[in-house]
């Protein structure tokens, strides 16, 4: 007979370093990374670096309004251009070392004695481009030569998980506003941090406010397990916050059948879309090693809520818990990954099973070890 269980990758899979820079190259590196809200660089000269794979990626806005993304990387002797996580400038980035300076275009406008040097083409020899798109109110980077099709990735990954484009196009999460923003330093490998994230068999047992507020998830099953499902607020839950209370003002571009439910999307490799009446929680993941992921989480919200100085907390504070404690629960695996009981992996639910192809989609992506 055959078995129905479902293995889990193998616990090295969390810890090997060789095993992350592999993602790094083969995932980071080759899909679309959502880096920054649009407003981190909302004008000319604005600029934030993040993280992307194994290299620092500059993201700024042009003089012509366009996000642009560049690497963070002088092109006279190799050093970092801007060390700071965000600022501004004026025109151009100047690197401290020699003082070769970069339009925000990229292109290299001024270096001392640059016309003494004919041959160096401004161009050639400006800043190297990444690839960038502007979506959901988000910029999106891509290191990858060729990028892959946004539309099938990206855009493609909202569709099969609410059923339709326009699902997630009447939250307008373009126009809304980051109300709060809490930075994680999560001490767990990213992948168990979106597995987490992509199962509910653990809700009734850590998520005792979130439980309250839907609470069909006491059942083990999240709402991302069926396509175009948001799960039902709870009878005497008035809003998405942590003790069920009133929140704010509706997002009024929303359907009558999203009002008073949650959908939750997962846009791989590190995108987490939170959808609910009044606002929408949005996780981007920057992994830094095997062991360690920095989760940025906004909440955004309608920007007459926010212009108000309307009070947040109780909005806030109900996914704030249920990040930590998710976190915490990562970070209680994490040890684990290395230890002899877990050498061959563990076993999957069946409210889990969906998680067996995530770990599909991750071995398929990643390149095989080449002999030294």
């Amino acid at each position: 007979m055959t078995s129905s269980l479902i293995p889990t990758l193998a616990g090295h899979y969390y810890t090997d370093p060789a095993i992350f820079a592999r993602e790094q190259e083969a995932i980071f590196e080759r899909m679309w990374f959502c880096a920054a809200r649009g407003s981190d660089v909302g004008t000319p000269g604005a600029f934030r670096t993040v993280q992307v794979g194994r290299e620092s990626v500059l993201i700024t806005r042009a003089a012509d309004g366009r996000a642009r993304a560049f690497l963070n990387v002088c092109r006279h002797r190799g050093a970092q251009l801007c060390v700071e996580e965000s600022g501004s400038v004026k025109r151009t980035f100047k690197c401290m070392y020699h003082a070769w300076a970069y339009g925000l275009d990229g292109k290299l406008v001024a270096a001392p004695n640059l016309v003494k040097m004919p041959d160096v083409d401004r161009v050639e020899y400006g800043l190297v481009n990444v690839h960038v798109r502007e979506w959901l109110g988000y910029v999106w980077v891509c290191l990858a030569d060729e990028p892959p099709s946004f539309e099938a990735d990206v855009i493609g990954a909202c569709v099969e998980r609410l059923g339709d484009l326009g699902a997630i196009d009447r939250y307008d999460l373009p126009s809304l506003q980051v109300g709060r923003r809490i930075r994680y330093d999560v001490r767990a490998n990213w992948k168990l941090i979106i597995e987490n994230f992509m199962e509910c068999y653990h809700c009734s047992t850590i998520h005792p406010e979130l439980v309250h507020v839907l609470p069909e998830f006491a059942g083990g099953y999240a709402a991302q397990y069926y396509v175009g499902h948001g799960a039902e607020f709870g009878r005497d839950v008035e809003g998405f916050t942590v003790d069920g209370g009133a929140g704010v003002t509706t997002i009024g571009t929303i359907a009558p059948e999203q009002d008073r439910r949650y959908y939750a999307v997962t846009i791989k490799p590190q995108v987490f879309v939170n959808l609910v009446p009044d606002h929408v929680i949005f996780h981007r993941m920057y992994p830094l090693a095997a062991d360690r992921t920095i989760v940025e989480c906004d909440w955004l919200f309608l920007p007459e809520v926010v212009a108000s100085g309307a009070d947040l907390t109780n909005s806030v504070e109900l996914f704030d818990r249920v990040n930590r404690q998710d976190f915490e629960a990562c970070e209680r695996c994490q040890p684990s990954m290395s230890s002899r009981a877990y050498a061959r992996g563990g076993v999957l639910v069946p409210s889990e099973h969906h998680i067996g192809a995530f770990h599909q989609w991750v071995t398929d992506r990643l390149p095989p070890i080449r002999d030294k």
